[in-house]
């Protein structure tokens, strides 16, 4: 392991003498001089020995703050600080910086005692057994030497034991990640409780350090992320996606899960339907059995008409059209014509044709009816960007709008362009469905707030989810830059996810019930309507089945109203043509 041995004298001494100037001028050359040790030693290797001799309680809070800032210590970085401090300035330091109270440090005291110099080496446990502490490891006397305290280690770990201490979160909530239900106390009291994946991950890993957490109030998703960078908040317990401008703010965790974030959109509906009676065939069959309609008319017109010597077996020309359009709408044919083979023969393969014509046509009718053939709709972020006027995302969107705008794509540049950031995902749904627009969020939030708030109770969404992501990326929790628990929360995500499978089951159940309250929710719905307006609600039963509404019967409807109509007129056509050939009556 790579040692570097930084010493810094004392340069500040805050004693009486030392003149205001002087010492502003000796803080600011330190602060420098902590700015280039900083990064300097950054570089040099992540495993070293920092040893630092000061007095002033000045310099070493301004090392403190720096090496925080320039990011000197990680968790394998040894802090050794060498200080004369009286016991209670050097307890309200601890108490107050970051570095010293959290990072791998001890402190060395030089303290005067009976038996002359002694050496007392402490460390701070800000998760104690009772409470936040200043702990002494060792001590070091000219007689005895170095003496450690029993179980007790010069760097010891201090966060594998929690010690049932209650830690600061951030979250909000965020289905299925994140639920928050309110639950009442025996006492009467309210209290809430947190489940979904997140939560549940949550739960696991503070039952596994020995920590309660409390859940501080935040006003949006800015302020989770930033009272983790201004390490307020232990972490924020909830799936952030990896970007590289959140990195310059915190770290992550260990990557759990991959993330797709995903957009969705109106389910298409039916338009008009009146077109339903020509779906079942297609252009060519239709094509084709007019032009056997127009052939086996002429050819049965020449076969009555011409091949027969009786007058009572020839056929006119609405005689044709009524044996040839009759038999293929399923009528019965009148026998009047001829005892002809040639005549047999001929209707008698015009029959077997047209009944295959019109049991395969009243079958896929049956079919387009039933199951219709819905709009095309955008599935891939090409169709998208073309199909919307605009994309919205709640307040953590500006992060992926940046960061769509900064692609060299067209398709994510267009994206970034089109991005509105509204209040809620809610919010974004909601103006989904009635304008058009689309709304971008992981693919298992979409499809649980889909589940619950846009099924209907035969199951049918009222919002899709596209099939390509946009997005696909891994995803942790925020921690601050460097913190030295990552790698206990590391292991025991590891351990929930990879080894026990605990995260996916988690998921899987939060899903399910969210479609099955989702459903229930609907089907109480039209229940209640249906006893308020006392229909049959046969459709809406169990078992799924669909009943045909007035779309789906529209081109039916169409035709037997145009086919009134010209009855109609036809009847007001022969009243008139009637009434001028009638004879007078004398």
């Amino acid at each position: 392991m790579a040692s570097t041995k930084v010493t810094c004298q004392p340069l500040i001494r805050g004693v009486g003498g030392s003149r205001p100037s002087q010492a502003r001028e000796a803080l600011t050359v330190g602060s420098r001089l902590l700015l280039w040790l900083d990064t300097t030693l950054r570089m040099l290797s992540w495993c070293v020995n920092v040893v630092v001799l000061s007095d002033d309680p000045a310099f070493l809070a301004s090392f403190a703050e720096s090496s925080l800032r320039g990011r000197l210590l990680v968790w394998a970085t040894r802090l050794l600080v060498v200080t004369r401090l009286p016991l209670h300035e050097l307890r309200r330091l601890l108490a107050s910086s970051w570095t010293f109270s959290m990072m791998n440090t001890i402190f060395i005291n030089l303290e005067e005692g009976s038996g002359g110099l002694r050496q007392k080496i402490y460390t701070h446990f800000p998760y104690g057994r009772d409470g936040a502490q200043l702990v002494e490891v060792a001590s070091w006397t000219s007689a005895r030497g170095l003496s450690v305290r029993g179980g007790r280690q010069l760097f010891p770990e201090k966060f594998e034991n929690f010690h049932g201490a209650k830690v600061g979160v951030t979250a909000l909530p965020f289905r299925p990640y994140w639920i928050e239900e309110e639950t009442k106390a025996p006492d009467g009291a309210l209290l809430k409780t947190y489940s979904g994946s997140d939560g549940l991950l949550l739960t696991t890993i503070a039952e596994a350090l020995n920590f309660s957490f409390v859940v501080l109030p935040v006003a949006g998703w800015g302020e989770v992320t930033s009272f983790v960078t201004e390490r307020k908040s232990m972490m924020a317990a909830i799936y952030h996606i990896l970007l590289p401008q959140r990195k310059e703010r915190y770290d992550f965790t260990f990557t759990y899960e991959q993330i797709k974030t995903d957009f969705c959109m109106a389910t298409p509906s039916l338009g008009t339907n009146w077109q339903s009676l020509y779906y079942p065939l297609s252009h060519g069959v239709w094509a084709s059995v007019l032009a056997m309609l127009v052939v086996i008319s002429c050819v049965l017109y020449v076969v009555t008409r011409v091949f027969s010597r009786d007058d009572g077996q020839r056929l006119g020309s609405w005689g044709v059209t009524e044996v040839v359009l009759g038999s293929l709408l399923g009528q019965s044919i009148v026998q009047r014509t001829g005892n002809g083979s040639r005549y047999r023969v001929l209707v008698a393969t015009w029959l077997i044709f047209a009944f295959i014509v019109g049991t395969a046509y009243r079958g896929n009718l049956t079919a387009a009816l039933t199951l219709p053939a819905y709009p095309p709709r955008p599935e891939t972020i090409e169709q998208l960007v073309k199909a919307v006027e605009s994309v919205t995302m709640p307040s953590y969107g500006t992060e992926f709008r940046d960061f769509f705008l900064q692609s060299g794509s067209f398709e994510f540049k267009t994206l970034g362009s089109q991005m509105v950031i509204v209040p809620s995902a809610m919010d974004g749904l909601r103006q989904a469905l009635i304008k058009k627009q689309s709304h971008m969020d992981g693919r298992r939030y979409l499809d649980q707030m889909i589940a619950e708030h846009f099924t209907d109770a035969r199951g049918e969404a009222q919002l899709y989810v596209g099939r390509q992501s946009v997005l696909p990326g891994l995803a942790g929790w925020p921690i601050p830059h460097d913190a030295p628990y990552k790698p206990q929360l590391d292991r025991l995500m590891m351990r929930i996810i990879e080894v026990a499978g605990l995260y996916e089951k988690w998921s899987e159940d939060m899903l399910r019930q969210a479609r099955q309250e989702g459903r229930q929710k609907q089907k109480m719905k039209k229940q209640m309507q249906a006893d308020k307006q006392e229909d049959d609600v046969e459709a809406d039963s169990s078992d799924g089945a669909k009943a045909l509404n007035i779309v789906h019967m529209q081109g039916p409807l169409m035709l037997l109203l145009l086919g009134l109509l010209l009855g109609v007129l036809a009847f007001v056509l022969e009243l008139a043509v009637g009434g001028k050939t009638r004879p007078a009556v004398s």
